[in-house]
């Protein structure tokens, strides 16, 4: 399955989410996927697409990164395969 991870940076912790990403890494646990992020121009939000076939892997990875950021995680699927609503 894929998600997208909408990220809200915390009030004056950008630098340090920069700082852990580029110390850490993701930080990823096995069984949870990134595939592309994009950053809103501010610079306040991420936003990323990731795949897993197993939810809870969001608790572990989300786990680390709490004390800087928000997330928002939403179960997504490509465009043609949404049902037409026509």
């Amino acid at each position: 399955m894929r998600f997208m991870v909408i990220e809200i940076f915390k009030v004056r912790k950008t630098p340090l989410v920069c700082e852990r990403f580029r110390e850490q890494g993701r930080m990823l646990p096995d069984g949870l996927t990134y595939v592309d992020s994009w950053v809103e121009r501010d610079g306040n939000r991420c936003f990323q697409l990731m795949e897993t076939e197993n939810e809870k892997l969001f608790d572990v990875w989300t786990a680390q990164w709490n004390d800087l950021v928000d997330f928002e995680i939403v179960p997504v699927t490509s465009s043609p395969a949404t049902p037409s609503t026509e």
